[in-house]
């Protein structure tokens, strides 16, 4: 795909994957009768925030379930504000990769990808398809010891994830991309013991030959802890 058709068809229908699967251990007790993505700030779930927020270019919606997934399908059925949702299960949960990967068949492109947990804007989701080619929602954070920071080479160009723990402060992955079928050309990256594979990890393999451009956001709102919900309350 040429960066001139990959920014053609972008103006066209497009697909957003949420990933929407994992058990949400860090924000437990919360999430054990209720899948993270169906917990509320102020009154209303975190992915039905991300949906409300979708810009015009988003015409049709994919969920990968997994954990809990039955109530997701029942809160938003099979459309959500006339855009129609199609669910796709994660029988194992081995990380957002893998999860990504259960799409592959069903997939147009391009296409976002937003983890179903975190609260993301619609102004960001079109910056990212903007972007006219691959690209990556980055955030500057205070606490970055838990995951991997980014390394920027060309300035605004992904050039690699550096091992979580490595920087207290940086840039990180916001778990929002614009993605074209290129990304299942590699194989999934494996983290932590190796029974995972992470997605920004994969994308930083595709970026040794593929540009991937990064957006920098300040409104993304990461959600790991009940104080985090608070906090955003």
């Amino acid at each position: 795909v040429s960066d001139l058709e990959f920014r053609i068809s972008s103006l066209s229908s497009m697909q957003i994957v949420f990933l929407a699967a994992g058990r949400g251990t860090r924000i437990r007790p919360l999430s054990d009768a209720t899948p993270k993505p169906l917990l509320a700030v102020v009154g209303v779930p975190i992915l039905e925030r991300n949906l409300k927020a979708l810009p015009s270019e988003v015409t049709d919606i994919i969920i990968v379930v997994g954990y809990l997934g039955e109530q997701i399908k029942r809160r938003f059925g099979d459309s959500f504000l006339s855009r129609p949702i199609r669910y796709v299960e994660q029988p194992e949960l081995h990380g957002t990769a893998n999860a990504l990967w259960q799409t592959r068949t069903i997939l147009r492109e391009p296409f976002l990808v937003g983890n179903g947990d975190d609260l993301y804007t619609g102004a960001d989701m079109s910056r990212l398809v903007a972007a006219g080619q691959p690209a990556l929602l980055a955030a500057e954070v205070s606490d970055a010891r838990r995951v991997g920071t980014l390394r920027e080479d060309p300035p605004g160009f992904l050039a690699g994830i550096e091992a979580p723990g490595t920087h207290d402060t940086g840039l990180v992955a916001a778990g929002l991309y614009f993605l074209d079928r290129r990304i299942f050309e590699y194989e999934p990256a494996p983290i932590k013991d190796g029974t995972e594979f992470g997605l920004p990890q994969t994308i930083a393999e595709m970026a040794r030959d593929i540009p991937v451009k990064l957006v920098r956001t300040e409104q993304w709102r990461s959600i790991t802890t009940p104080e985090d919900l608070q906090r955003i309350a």
